[in-house]
């Protein structure tokens, strides 16, 4: 047997949240909810349900693996070329890509700590060396990033809104570090949950990549769209830098269900700004059920609320255990918080009447 790749031992598997049939079974739970996976509570829009079943009766082919229609639809909703994008398996796929494609052994990245996990896992994948930048009070420290730039940094990986912390860098933030930045590295911004932020200073990261060609954007049809079972992610960048990822993308990423499911969202614009509404009540009932427990939480800008707990493995075990999952931080350095995903109205419910019982 071939001994493996030996950046491949430096990584620590992904370890996913239980589903929810196995809870019911291990537990012997009739009733369980999943708020660990930053998923969308609800269902997506009629529009999007009808247009999987039609693609449903022609899933004997391959699909289309230039996504030519979504292609079309998204570049004349961002105003952007159709060659200034490139579609995934999941915007965890673009990321995969892009490590793969401009980071190598020995060339540098930079990634805050904790962050979303698959940033270091693609790139220890390639060799790349790794800087880790604690968070400051769970925001991207922008000074201790721009001490780490040097000839050989590739990527610095910037999560707006982040994963796990909820929080997000403003304009004048991001305009301002952008100065400092080489132009040869590749600054590579997240934006899987952009569609919940209603801050009036987040950056336009679109214009911004017009003044910085260095500037990659990835989001997802998974959160906001409710899209997460079909996976499907894209990326904007330069039309250079698409030609170069797209040499390494394998020729059918993006199945013809996940397709079809994100034109049918993109027209569907009234039903997810209901959604994005509901979502912003939720959060808010969430925010004063946690203020009158006493607990302390990070304010969010996502679809999740990282809390802080006495201790997070046993309040989560004790929650699973009521049939309430949720996401035990530990594994992120965060011994004492749980993130929780915001659920709908019964669901949150629920959540606060059983994390007072574990208390």
């Amino acid at each position: 047997m071939r001994v493996a790749n030996p950046y491949i031992f430096d990584i620590k598997p992904y370890v996913p949240g239980k589903p929810i049939e196995e809870v019911k079974r291990e537990l012997n739970l009739k009733s369980v909810i999943k708020l660990a996976s930053n998923e969308n509570p609800y269902p997506p829009s009629p529009g999007v349900i009808a247009a999987i079943n039609k693609a449903a009766r022609d899933v004997n082919r391959y699909p289309d693996g230039d996504c030519f229609f979504l292609r079309q639809a998204l570049a004349r909703r961002l105003k952007v070329n159709e060659n200034q994008l490139i579609f995934g398996n999941g915007s965890d796929e673009v990321i995969v890509l892009a490590v793969k494609a401009f980071a190598g052994k020995d060339d540098e990245v930079i990634i805050a700590k904790p962050s979303f996990l698959i940033y270091e896992i693609a790139s220890r994948l390639t060799g790349a060396r790794i800087h880790e930048v604690p968070l400051k009070n769970f925001r991207y420290d922008l000074e201790g990033i721009k001490a780490k730039l040097n000839d050989r940094i590739r990527i610095v990986f910037i999560g707006n809104p982040d994963n796990p912390a909820g929080t997000y860098i403003n304009a004048q933030q991001i305009a301002d570090f952008m100065k400092t930045v080489n132009k040869g590295t590749l600054i590579f911004i997240d934006e899987a949950y952009f569609e919940y932020v209603r801050a009036k200073d987040y950056p336009d990261s679109l214009q911004l990549m017009k003044s910085y060609p260095n500037v990659m954007v990835t989001r997802t049809f998974s959160k906001m769209y409710g899209l997460a079972g079909l996976r499907i992610g894209y990326g904007i960048a330069q039309p250079q830098t698409i030609d170069i990822l797209n040499r390494l993308r394998e020729p059918f990423n993006v199945n013809s269900l996940a397709q079809a499911a994100a034109v049918a969202a993109l027209k569907d614009q009234r039903y997810y700004r209901h959604i994005a509404k509901e979502i912003e009540d939720q959060r808010q009932f969430l925010y004063c059920s946690l203020k009158r427990m006493g607990l302390h939480y990070e304010e969010s800008f996502t679809n999740f609320i990282l809390i802080r707990v006495h201790h997070a493995a046993s309040t989560a075990n004790a929650l699973l255990k009521k049939g309430v999952i949720v996401r035990d931080m530990t594994a992120w350095g965060l011994s004492d918080y749980i993130r929780v995903s915001i659920g709908t109205a019964a669901e949150n419910k629920r959540f606060i009447k059983t994390l007072k019982e574990a208390k």
